[in-house]
């Protein structure tokens, strides 16, 4: 994801004069020409995250489009004022690309991992927030939005999806496939898991790449059963607040496979953290069973 990304981002700032770049000592080989081409335009402004974030903003103020790229926990965490006050404030765009999604940088520990993205972003009133399962998904998703003049965050992955890339459009979920028992929201990365999981049941399976704005209405006409079981890629309950809103009224039983709300103390792979933590297809069919059996 990362490398379509910096592709799209070389072709944007060489062909669209209107287009800024900046990045945080990150993916600056990559476009290293680009960098060196257009400097009045692209910039690595060191390890700055804060500072990054209120240049794009006035560069935005002037009609530019800015696109910044960084890791994750410090373009949100570290950034979160600038986020509230420079751009949702002042009604301003930015494309916000963040990569080490979730424990996708496990050797680096806890300072390097941000679960709590997703509930951080959908808490600032007009920010959206995407998240691809695929390179070809977020080039999807990029083009489709990112002139649309509000704060875009890109959760991008190592670890995508290699069995099912559909096409995405973004603030639609698709529709995978469809059953009575109960339905499935696959976040991002989780849809080949899922999918792996839920192939030959009789169950529903939305897979969202858009997380804010939430597709309530893709959910409130594929939910028969009252039951729902989210596979999310980030802290357990990010999404419960949308599923209630699109399902209000009705009888629910709601389900999770995703990290749980803790600080994570322990070291691993990418893949021993998800087997700690339950995001594997053993803990999915043991939670899908359940809840279609209650």
């Amino acid at each position: 994801m990362r490398r379509a990304f910096l592709n799209r981002v070389a072709d944007m700032i060489r062909n669209e004069t209107d287009t800024t770049f900046f990045t945080v000592d990150i993916g600056m080989w990559a476009i290293r020409d680009v960098l060196r081409d257009f400097p009045e335009r692209c910039t690595n402004v060191g390890i700055y995250e804060d500072g990054m974030f209120s240049i794009a903003a006035g560069m935005a103020r002037r009609g530019l489009v800015p696109t910044i790229f960084g890791i994750q926990p410090y373009l949100i965490e570290r950034t979160l004022e600038q986020i509230k006050m420079d751009f949702a404030y002042q009604k301003l765009g930015v494309n916000v690309i963040g990569t080490g999604a979730a424990v996708d940088y496990p050797k680096y520990g806890y300072s390097h991992y941000c679960a709590e993205d997703v509930q951080i972003v959908k808490a600032i009133p007009g920010c959206e927030f995407a998240a691809p399962g695929t390179a070809r998904q977020f080039l999807q998703l990029f083009n489709q939005s990112y002139r649309d003049g509000k704060p875009t965050f890109f959760r991008v992955s190592d670890h995508p999806n290699t069995e099912y890339d559909v096409d995405v459009k973004f603030g639609k979920a698709n529709v995978i496939q469809t059953g009575t028992r109960a339905t499935v929201i696959a976040v991002s990365v989780m849809l080949d898991m899922v999918m792996r999981v839920c192939k030959d049941l009789d169950v529903t399976v939305l897979y969202y790449t858009t997380l804010e704005p939430f597709d309530r209405e893709t959910l409130a006409a594929n939910c028969p059963s009252g039951r729902v079981l989210i596979v999310e890629p980030e802290y357990e309950g990010s999404l419960l607040y949308d599923v209630h809103r699109a399902l209000s009224g009705r009888t629910l039983r709601i389900a999770h496979v995703a990290f749980p709300r803790e600080i994570f103390r322990n070291y691993g792979t990418y893949e021993e953290k998800l087997e700690y933590y339950g995001l594997t297809e053993e803990h999915a069919r043991a939670e899908l069973t359940n809840l279609m059996d209650f």
